[in-house]
């Protein structure tokens, strides 16, 4: 844990320093489309890489109340051409959608992000290449970082 922390503030000072080194790292990337927006996900590097997976979770911040609030869409994979690198675009995103639960009295809506539902993508670790996201404009981009236990098990005949 104490490494992480002191990796942090490097890495922060190393993405200053190095600014014109993102022209260099986007261009096997296309240019957004119009009405779109690149996110982009710089991974830590670690030991074993391939004890972890990355889940991608693109959606919006949303005024939400106590009912279930879901966007459907589509994360489709793609290939950089001509560079073979893997990035994602959210597409066929459509309008929110929600339960219609009656809430307590008093209750107000508060804001709170809204994940597209659907196939999420869940992908391989990798620190080496940035994680490219293509979005609509005002949607964000989160993840989470999912690691192997050290359990294994055996599976068996039946």
């Amino acid at each position: 844990m104490k490494k992480i922390l002191w990796l942090i503030p490097a890495l922060g000072a190393l993405s200053c320093a190095s600014v014109g080194a993102d022209d260099k790292l986007m261009k096997p990337y296309p240019a957004p489309a119009s009405g779109y927006q690149r996110l982009v996900i710089e991974l830590a590097p670690q030991s074993s890489e391939d004890q972890f997976k990355i889940e991608i979770l693109a959606g919006k911040t949303l005024q939400v109340d106590c009912n279930r609030v879901m966007l459907g869409g589509e994360l489709s994979e793609k290939v950089a051409e001509g560079w073979g690198y893997t990035y994602y675009v959210l597409e066929k995103v459509g309008p929110p959608v929600s339960t219609k639960m009656a809430c307590p009295p008093g209750e107000s809506p508060r804001p709170a992000f809204v994940p597209v539902r659907g196939e999420q993508a869940l992908v391989r670790y990798n620190s080496k290449l940035p994680l490219v996201v293509y979005v609509p404009e005002g949607f964000e981009v989160r993840y989470r970082v999912w690691q192997a236990g050290e359990t294994r098990s055996d599976a068996r005949r039946r």
